[in-house]
C-alpha cells in the first residue's frame, strides 16, 4: 500500500518509475513517451469522475430534494466544486501534453533548468523546479501578509 501511494499516478497508468540509462539524453522520446502516458491515463480517469459526478447530479435532481434541506445544497455545491477543480486539472493536464507535442516538456518555466524526473513523475504538471516554486511560494506568503 506505500508503494501505491508514493506511485500513485504511475500505477494507476500502470507503469514503474522511469529507469535512465548513463548518459541517456533529459527529455527523449521515451521519457516524453513516459509522462504522456501517465497525463493520458490521469486525464481520462479525471473525466470518468466528471461523468460519474455528472451523472450522480443529474439523479439528485430528479429526486427533488428539499430546497431548504442545507445538507442536500451544500453536498451539491460540494460536487459543484469538485467538478470544477477537476475541470481546471483537465485544462493543465491537456496544457501539459501539448507541451511534451512540442518538445517543451520537462524544463523550468522561469530559469530554464531540468525539473527532473522523479519530481515530475511525482507531479506531471509542474512547470517550476523546486528552487523557482519555493521562492514562489514564499514570495505568495510574504504577499499575503502584507
Amino acid at each position: 500500500m506505500p508503494d501505491q501511494k508514493k506511485h500513485g499516478l504511475l500505477a494507476q497508468a500502470g507503469l514503474e518509475p522511469y529507469q535512465e540509462k548513463p548518459g541517456e539524453e533529459y527529455m527523449n522520446d521515451a521519457q516524453r513517451a513516459h509522462f504522456r502516458a501517465i497525463l493520458e491515463t490521469w486525464r481520462n480517469d479525471l473525466r470518468n469522475e466528471v461523468d460519474r459526478t455528472k451523472s450522480h447530479m443529474q439523479d439528485e435532481a430528479a429526486n427533488f430534494p428539499d430546497p431548504v434541506d442545507r445538507a442536500a445544497q451544500e453536498e451539491f455545491s460540494l460536487e459543484l466544486r469538485t467538478r470544477d477543480r477537476e475541470r481546471k486539472l483537465i485544462k493543465k493536464i491537456e496544457k501539459t501534453i501539448n507541451l511534451i507535442k512540442e518538445d517543451d516538456f520537462g524544463f523550468c518555466e522561469s530559469c530554464g533548468i531540468e525539473i527532473g524526473i522523479r519530481r515530475l513523475e511525482a507531479r506531471p504538471t509542474a512547470d517550476l523546479c523546486v528552487d523557482c516554486k519555493t521562492l514562489a511560494e514564499i514570495k505568495e506568503k510574504q504577499s499575503g501578509r502584507g
